[in-house]
């Protein structure tokens, strides 16, 4: 069977998003907070707009994958993903630190830089992120759920209890290569 999901299976999976999209906290855009996200962050599990999506992208693949709701196709383990995570569980996440009285940055460069150290620098993380206690805090809708368990998640910066969060090293400075007293590079 080849990788492409059929037709059915494309339906069921813009059905199950559609219906995320009606949870309190996915109908606004989890980084910004505009109205009607219409896009993801699908391996951050997260719904953005428009304007957000582009500043994910900036990101690079390695931190955020985005696809549109309505025109990508998806596959099952990224619609697990949304499923398993939200803005809800998503936000608990990645802006536990943020201060009570944050207030969302409005300009575009204000923003990237707000992105960029939510999702690429975790600035703003719960180090003892208890994933099982926030999905009862935020369950998934109900039109959505078939009787199974909550799917597992499998966000690429998702804190499991079989993986320990390890904090980034900051990387050495660059220090040019030192030149022999010969004067001559080799």
């Amino acid at each position: 069977m080849s990788g492409k999901a059929s037709k059915a299976q494309a339906e069921k999976y813009q059905h199950q998003l559609l219906e995320l999209l009606k949870d309190d906290a996915n109908r606004i855009c989890a980084d910004c907070h505009a109205r009607g996200p219409r896009w993801a962050s699908w391996n951050l599990g997260v719904f953005i707009c428009i304007r957000c999506a582009g500043m994910h992208r900036n990101l690079g693949v390695h931190i955020a994958k985005v696809k549109s709701v309505n025109l990508d196709t998806w596959t099952q383990e990224q619609v697990d993903n949304m499923l398993a995570w939200g803005n809800g569980v998503g936000n608990e996440y990645y802006e536990y630190k943020l201060p009570s009285d944050f207030r969302r940055p409005k300009e575009d460069k204000d923003v990237e830089i707000f992105i960029r150290n939510k999702y690429d620098k975790k600035l703003y993380v719960h180090e003892n992120f208890d994933y099982a206690k926030s999905i009862k805090n935020h369950p998934p809708p109900s039109s959505t759920s078939s009787g199974k368990s909550s799917p597992k998640p499998v966000a690429v910066n998702a804190p499991t209890s079989s993986i320990p969060v390890v904090p980034l090293k900051k990387p050495e400075p660059y220090a040019p290569p030192k030149i022999p007293a010969t004067g001559r590079v080799c």
